[in-house]
Parts: C-alpha cells; sequence; structure tokens
C-alpha cells in the first residue's frame, strides 16, 4: 500500500531559518497538510492506529544489499492484526524490499514463528526515493509490551538511506542471502544498534486508546538510557500513563532523534527539524492526539538566541494547533556538555525557559517544566547528580522516570474510548 511517492529532497533538505519559522507561525493556518485532525478522531470502532513509531534520517546505505536485517520493536498497542511502514524516504535510489516477516521476539535474533507479509499481494516491493509503503494488513496479532522481530531481505540498497541511527537496542545483520523465514539466529553475525528502513508499526486495535507523540532530540531518543530496557522517557511516560488507569492510558510514541535541532535541518547529524519532519513523523501517524517537542539543547550549543528558540517553540505549537491536536512544550534542561554551561548559554536557556514558563499556557496545552525536574537545585547549571547519566548532558533511567513524572498527565486528552473506571 503506497502512502507517499516522488522525490521529496526540496522538503527535507536545506535550513529552517528564524524566517521560516515566523513565516510558518503567522499562516499555519494555510499551509497546514489536508489531513483529518488526530485529536478529533473519537470513533471507538475498530481501527488502525500507530503502535510503534521510529524518525528517520539519512545514513549510507553501505553493505546492507544481499543480506537480511532483523530488527526488534516493542509495541505500545495491542491489536489482531498489524502492518509494517518502510520508507526509502531519504534514500537517493531505488531500495528493493525482496521479502518481510515478522514474528513474536526470541532470545536475540531468534524469532518465533516468523510470518511473511506482503505489499500490493507480492512478497516484495521497490520504493522510489522519497517513498514509504505500508505492508498489507496481516492476521498477526500485537500486543502492548510484548517484542516483535522484524527480517527484511535486502535485495537492493541505495548509497544512502533511511535510517534510525540510535535504537538502545540491538540488531542484526546476515551473511548474504534471504533468511527472512529463519527462525534460528544462526548467520546474524554483525549487529547494529540502530533501525533502518523501519519507521512504524501498526495495528487494527479492537477499541484504539489516543496517541501522545514526543518528538525531539536525544532526551526523547533515549540516550543515556539502558539498551535494550525500554527506560526512556518516551517508556516511562508510557508507564505512568498505563497505571494511572481511567482514561489516561494512551500510547506514547517516540520521535526522537539524536543531536536534532529545532531551528536547522541538519541531515548528516541531527535529522532534519521537528517542523521541517512534521508531514513524517506526525501527520502520518494514526492515532496522535497529542504531542509534546522537548528540543533546544543542540540549538544552545549552536550560539542560537533567546527569541529565535521561543519563535521556532511558538511556530511548531501553532502548526499542531492549526492541525486540531494539543500540543506541550518543555523547559530545557540544564547541561555542563558541549559548553552549554558557559555564561552566555545560560542566559540564553533562562530567557527561553522563562518565557516557557510564564507564557506558554498562552502557545500550547500545557507546560512540563524539565529543567526544574533535572535540575540541580545547587547549581541549576547541571543536572542532579542522581538524574545524570554520567556525561552531563542525558539523564539516567531515573531522571526520564522523574522527567515522565513531571509531565502533567491530567492535561492530556487521554483516550477516547475508555471510561472513569477502566483499569
Amino acid at each position: 500500500m503506497p502512502v507517499r511517492g516522488g522525490d521529496r529532497s526540496v522538503h527535507r533538505r536545506g535550513a529552517v531559518v528564524l524566517g521560516a519559522l515566523l513565516l510558518g507561525f503567522a499562516t499555519a493556518c494555510g499551509s497546514a497538510p489536508a489531513v483529518v485532525p488526530a485529536a478529533a478522531a473519537v470513533s471507538c470502532a475498530p481501527g488502525w492506529t500507530a503502535a510503534w513509531h521510529a524518525a528517520q534520517q539519512a545514513v549510507p546505505g553501505d553493505s546492507l544489499a544481499g543480506r537480511t536485517l532483523r530488527m526488534v520493536v516493542r509495541p505500545g498497542a495491542t491489536g489482531g492484526q498489524l502492518r509494517l511502514r518502510l520508507s526509502n524516504r531519504h534514500g537517493d535510489g531505488p531500495l528493493r524490499v525482496g521479502a518481510v516477516t515478522v514474528g513474536t521476539a526470541g532470545p536475540g535474533a531468534a524469532v518465533d514463528r516468523p510470518v511473511p507479509l506482503s505489499v500490493g499481494g507480492r512478497p516484495g516491493v521497490e520504493l522510489a526515493p522519497g517513498e514509504e509503503v505500508l505492508t498489507d494488513p496481516a492476521p498477526v496479532a500485537a500486543t502492548s509490551g510484548v517484542p516483535l522481530t522484524v527480517s527484511l531481505f535486502l535485495a537492493a540498497v541505495p548509497r544512502t538511506i533511511g535510517s534510525h541511527p540510535v535504537a538502545m537496542r540491538t540488531a542484526w545483520l546476515s551473511g548474504p542471502g534471504d533468511r527472512t523465514a529463519a527462525p534460528d539466529p544462526a548467520g546474524f553475525d554483525t549487529t547494529l544498534q540502530s533501525w533502518p528502513l523501519l519507521a512504524g508499526l501498526e495495528v487494527l486495535a479492537p477499541r484504539p486508546d489516543g496517541a501522545v507523540l514526543v518528538i525531539g532530540d536525544s532526551l526523547v531518543d533515549g540516550v543515556g538510557s539502558t539498551p535494550g530496557g525500554d527506560d526512556r522517557f518516551p517508556d516511562q511516560l508510557a508507564a505512568r500513563l498505563a497505571a494511572a488507569g481511567g482514561d489516561r492510558p494512551m500510547t506514547v510514541l517516540n520521535a526522537g532523534l539524536s543531536r536534532n535541532r529545532l531551528l536547522q535541518d541538519d541531515p548528516p547529524a541531527g535529522g532534519d527539524a521537528p517542523l521541517t519532519r512534521w508531514d513524517d513523523d506526525v501527520a502520518a501517524v494514526p492515532g496522535v492526539r497529542d504531542v509534546i517537542l522537548l528540543v533546544g539543547t543542540n540549538d544552545l550549543a549552536a550560539g542560537a538566541g533567546a527569541d529565535e528558540v521561543v519563535a521556532g517553540l511558538r511556530a511548531f505549537a501553532a502548526r499542531a494547533r492549526d492541525t486540531g491536536l494539543r500540543v506541550f512544550l518543555s523547559t530545557i534542561p540544564p547541561s555542563a556538555s558541549g559548553g552549554r554551561d558557559r555564561p552566555e548559554v545560560v542566559a540564553v536557556r533562562d530567557a527561553v525557559n522563562e518565557q516557557v514558563r510564564t507564557d506558554g499556557r498562552d502557545w500550547a496545552d500545557g507546560v512540563i517544566d524539565a529543567a526544574v525536574a533535572l535540575g540541580d537545585p545547587g547549581d541549576p547549571r547541571r543536572l542532579r547528580a542522581d538524574l545524570d547519566s554520567g556525561d552531563g548532558l542525558h539523564p539516567s533511567p531515573a531522571g526520564y522516570r522523574a522527567l515522565a513524572a513531571s509531565v502533567p498527565v491530567g492535561d492530556l486528552s487521554g483516550s477516547p474510548c475508555r471510561t472513569s473506571g477502566d483499569r
């Protein structure tokens, strides 16, 4: 099922400068994509909803052609059927996937009963540069929190592909040949720490929950969390919502990209800015009702001014609200890494955070004070020692738990098909 085609290089590349952000803020209503606002989708009939998401950026496609890629994903929603979103969004040539399977994840690269998937009734598919496809719906059950293993035989791979470079989870690459149907891990001798080409997993849920999508930089991506431990900020927010019961549980989707910046596209390093990738990482994701934006520390390190950062936050919030979504903005946490504790940088961060605290609820539907949740009360230039992963920038699992605890969950949209009595 094709979802997009054509050369999108003009959309993907180039600087997102202050003038463009201000123009987007002023004219968001006229420039928004023609999509049904996710927050307005309140049907409780069975429907397709995103259960897992991975933001993509351009990386080299070296050494993948003719081999089988095996990746583990952890769905955040339950359904009796599933389909995958395969992406050549950043490809500079055709991508040919020869076969696709999915099954329950076993130990390491093992997979229990891999089931073949098709695209348009065929076992494989060729994606043009810039194109994404959905596999045909398959009667494979997905259960929230139960990992699945996806295998792709990559018959032909362009020099540049789309990938999620920081997965915080191991993937595997086989030697030459199609091993998508093999349940055992033999031959998968090369490990990766990324999710190439796989942009999403959707399930046919009997009663869809709403989804909150968290977009931003490495603090969303989960750097500093436990590899394979699923204790990033979005994971811990999902656990908190599930424990709250009633109508609070929502699927939480991770659209973070390490090194991502609010004001500048940087495809080789941090990928496209959140507003540039809006169509792919927000509008195209079914079930999203709320968006949390946590970004800005890399802009400060690059010398951005307070007015620029605030304008970028306001432009993103305006885009979200114009499409019917609720949006939550975050203050920028302190950091002793990469010159972020220089007096001039601290002054900019303080100015941004003060504006978000005082005026953010005028631009958005809520504010998350990550700076207070993570900062050291005795030295507000730094993360609290027990919440620091050790690099002065990224929280530890305990830090991500503290960040999740700071989210005003009562202000989220919740799941329209649940009631206050649900558990």
